[in-house]
């Protein structure tokens, strides 16, 4: 599994699930305890890991349910309650989680139970929380359960236990696909299809459905 968004870093999942970064290291998004930029893959810990994304910070999660963040800090992404960036994974809470997606300045994670969670930046209501304030710790999004998050730039997508596809966040180029572009910062339901695969880019979204 290889994450990376072309911010100049990218993290790898290797077969015997090992975690690998290498490249810019400004932020100390290569997790490796330091500022060092690296020219090829070197390895984080010791842990084993399941799932890994990369924007302008990092997240992972664990074999053990354990989401771990770090890098850049400075708009709540790492869920810390703070704005600091780390040079090291640090655990976010001790739940356990089975999906991860980040983006420029926010991150969103699936609990166990199916649970939706966002924060960080907020500026075009891409936390999906009904206004634009950002959070710097995770936020439950409703009370539905969810199978799949993507971030892009400033918008998200998720889809539904039942299939069904919702998006939220920055419009502009209508990326949230309502036949609209005026920010949305509720998720709302595109259409009745049921959906697969999600995908959201800078300014883009793409998506897979069942059929």
């Amino acid at each position: 599994v290889i994450a990376s968004k072309n911010l100049n870093f990218s993290l790898g999942i290797r077969s015997d699930n090992t975690l690998y970064s290498w490249g810019v290291n400004t932020a100390g998004q290569l997790g490796q305890g330091d500022l060092v930029q690296r020219s090829s893959p070197t390895q984080i810990g010791t842990s084993s890991w399941i799932q890994v994304s990369a924007g302008s910070f990092a997240a992972a999660i664990r074999s053990d349910g354990g989401l771990f963040t770090w890098g850049n800090g400075a708009q709540g992404q790492l869920g810390q309650n703070d704005a600091v960036s780390r040079s090291s994974p640090v655990q976010v809470g001790t739940s356990s989680w089975t999906a991860v997606a980040t983006s420029d300045g926010t991150g969103a994670a699936i609990r166990l139970d199916g649970g939706l969670f966002t924060w960080g930046l907020n500026n075009a209501g891409q936390l999906g929380q009904n206004d634009v304030t950002a959070r710097s710790s995770p936020v439950q999004l409703g009370a539905s359960s969810w199978t799949a998050v993507s971030t892009g730039q400033l918008s998200t997508l998720a889809i539904r236990t039942d299939g069904a596809l919702f998006a939220w966040g920055y419009n502009l180029f209508g990326q949230i696909g309502n036949n609209s572009t005026v920010n949305v910062t509720s998720p709302i339901q595109l259409g009745a299809s049921s959906w697969t695969v999600i995908s959201a880019g800078n300014q883009w979204s793409t998506a897979l459905r069942s059929d």
